[in-house]
Parts: structure tokens; C-alpha cells; sequence
């Protein structure tokens, strides 16, 4: 009896190293099949450019030609602009400039550098280094007046959202250009508010999300670090 048990614990043993075994072959046939004449390396980078990828280039930014885009019409923001044509036609008819300046368009080469929010710059006195490259791109309301020496003074684009935003224009360098990155329907009629000077009706429930927040903290989901939201 104790030989037939052997037996039996033996062969189940084996039965599941082979089933192992098969999986594990399957799976890196299936990788060098996968990466066999890709045209990505095995990070997933572009080995050689393909001009027939960019056989349509689109714009940097939305212009009076955006109806002809069909794919961004194809799917709600943030991937497209479905239901937005109208919203996106009021801004566009009272909207003088959408596009690079001439000065910016004119650079064969154009050097560019993202300035984040974190403070990893403090102290480090990059600024003069940062106003260095031709297109100088600044996210939300990261601040510039008084940290000059770190984060340097010069900034092309300024690409935001309307909870991120600067809420008094003063703050806004008058060189610089204002670019919204719609995430929900409502930045869209947050931007035409701005544009036609109307009153600006927050895009979300403030006091709502908070309260969502206080039941996800409540039942131990998340962890409240700012000692009462």
C-alpha cells in the first residue's frame, strides 16, 4: 500500500513538471516569436523610424482644421474630442493665434526641456542652463518668479488643466503660451468661460470629492497624510 502511494505522489510530481515545463517552453517560443523581425527592441523602443508611421502627421495643436481628424472624433476626451465640436469651434472663432510662433516654427532644430513640479531643482541652480533651450515647457502652476536661479526664467508653453491651472492672470508670464490639456468635456467649457470672458463655473463638486475622500480614508482604502481633508 505504501509503495502504491510512493508510486502515485511520484507520478503526479512528475505529470506537473512537465506541465511546467511546456508552459515554460510556450512562453519563450511565443517571446522570440513575438520579437522575431519586430521592429522594437525588447523594450519596446522603435529600432528604426518608419516614415509611413508618420505618413499623416497631425497638428501640435487643435486649428480650425480639426473636424477633418476623424480618429480624435472617434472617442471622448481624454483620447479624442467626441461631442466637443461645437465647444471646440466657439473657441477656435474668437482664438487669434493656435499654432507656434513664427520665431519657434522658423528653427530647423528645435531644443526642448520639461520643467516639472517636484522640487528636485531646488538648490541646484540650473536655471540659466534651463533657459538655454529654444522651447522651455512649464506643467500647472509650477511657479518661476523667485526661483529664477534654479528653474530659470523663460517659458514657451504652459500646458494645464483647469484644476491645475493658475487662477489669477497676473501669474502667467505675458511671452508664454497658454495650452489646455482636456482630460473631461467640462475643461473644454472651463476653456470657452475664459475665452469669452464669462463667468468660470468649476469643472468638478469639490466639496464632493472630499467627502468621497473622507469615506475611502474611513474605510481604510487610502491614507490621509495631510491631517484632515
Amino acid at each position: 500500500m505504501g509503495l502504491l502511494v510512493f508510486v502515485r505522489n511520484l507520478l503526479l510530481a512528475l505529470c506537473l513538471f512537465l506541465v511546467l515545463g511546456f508552459l515554460y517552453y510556450s512562453a519563450w517560443k511565443l517571446h522570440l516569436l513575438q520579437w522575431e523581425d519586430s521592429k522594437y527592441d525588447r523594450l519596446g523602443f522603435l529600432l528604426k523610424l518608419d516614415s509611413k508611421l508618420f505618413s499623416k502627421p497631425a497638428p501640435m495643436f487643435l486649428d480650425d482644421s480639426f473636424r477633418k481628424w476623424a480618429r480624435i472624433r472617434e472617442f471622448v476626451p481624454p483620447f479624442g474630442i467626441k461631442g466637443q465640436d461645437n465647444l471646440i469651434k466657439a473657441i477656435l472663432s474668437v482664438t487669434k493665434e493656435y499654432r507656434l510662433t513664427p520665431a519657434l516654427d522658423s528653427l530647423n532644430c528645435r531644443r526642448c526641456i520639461i520643467v516639472g513640479n517636484g522640487g528636485v531643482l531646488a538648490n541646484k541652480s540650473l536655471g540659466s542652463r534651463i533657459d538655454d533651450y529654444d522651447i522651455v515647457v512649464r506643467l500647472n502652476s509650477a511657479p518661476v518668479k523667485g526661483f529664477e536661479k534654479d528653474v530659470g526664467s523663460k517659458t514657451t508653453l504652459r500646458i494645464t488643466y483647469p484644476e491645475g491651472a493658475m487662477q489669477r492672470p497676473e501669474q502667467y508670464e505675458r511671452d508664454s503660451l497658454f495650452v489646455l490639456a482636456g482630460f473631461k468635456w467640462q475643461d473644454f467649457k472651463w476653456l470657452k468661460y475664459i475665452v469669452y470672458k464669462e463667468r468660470v463655473s468649476w469643472t468638478h463638486n469639490i466639496q464632493r470629492e472630499k467627502e468621497f475622500l473622507r469615506k475611502l480614508v474611513k474605510a481604510r482604502v487610502i491614507t490621509d497624510l495631510t491631517s484632515g481633508i
